[in-house]
């Protein structure tokens, strides 16, 4: 088989299964958190690697944020079975960047895995997210390309795929939607919060050898919890949270 089409094959058997990453990302976590000596960590830097991870993942989830609240239906599905795109979005961050969702996904999820306070992790979980996603980006931009031919081709031949480059930025052919977030980005946010929570009772009981969740992080996943469970509620069983021409 052509390399070409080899890499097309593992990329849509990738697509089909890139919302179980976390899980190898908590998996992976574990080695990790084991080998990190704390003790030899200053109270300084493991306060700015704790700041450094929440601002991380803040900017991961604003660029999700921004993509989905201001695309329009037919782009930025949550679909796994197979590749769709009903229309072929080029403004907004689209504008700016090829695979703005993707972006967003490695600053959420490196913001836990800075939390770890393991460089080597950091170095290892970056190679591993861009050679998982960048069979996927390939698969799908061979979709587009058939489906879309030289409209996909003239644009994307300018556009950077991962790197965005603010020179090229065009409005959104329409408005930004907060609705739309909150319907879309809940359980974003609930799996963030489970991956910081998870990476400091791990990193506890490695440290002291007993399971502890500090108050403050209770409180945080309690709060988020209920709030997800409202809007999952809502999404459902209500007509409040949604939009006509929104995915």
């Amino acid at each position: 088989m052509a390399l070409v089409n080899e890499f097309e094959k593992q990329g849509n058997f990738l697509f089909r299964f890139r919302g179980q990453l976390p899980i190898l990302l908590f998996l992976l976590a574990v080695p990790f958190l084991y080998w990190t000596d704390t003790s030899s960590i200053s109270k300084y830097l493991k306060n700015f690697y704790s700041y450094c991870a929440v601002i991380l993942s803040i900017i991961g989830f604003c660029i999700r944020a921004y993509t989905v609240g201001s695309t329009p239906k037919g782009t930025s599905g949550r679909n796994t079975k197979e590749q769709k795109a009903f229309v072929l979005n080029t403004t907004g961050i689209y504008s700016i960047v090829r695979h703005p969702l993707y972006l967003g996904n490695y600053f959420l999820w490196i913001g836990i895995v800075v939390f770890t306070f393991n460089p080597y992790f950091i170095v290892v979980v970056s190679l591993l997210y861009w050679i998982y996603y960048e069979r996927i980006m390939y698969a799908e931009e061979r979709f587009l390309e058939r489906k879309f031919g030289e409209e996909y081709l003239s644009w994307s031949c300018s556009i950077p795929a991962f790197i965005p480059n603010l020179k090229f930025y065009k409005p959104s052919i329409i408005s930004f939607s907060l609705k739309t977030v909150i319907r879309r980005e809940y359980s974003g946010v609930l799996a963030t919060v489970i991956g910081f929570v998870f990476v400091e009772v791990i990193r506890h009981y490695f440290s002291v050898g007993e399971w502890y969740i500090s108050s403050s992080f209770i409180y945080l996943l309690l709060v988020v919890s209920v709030i997800v469970l409202l809007l999952r509620t809502l999404k459902h069983h209500t007509a409040l949270l949604s939009e006509d021409g929104r995915s």
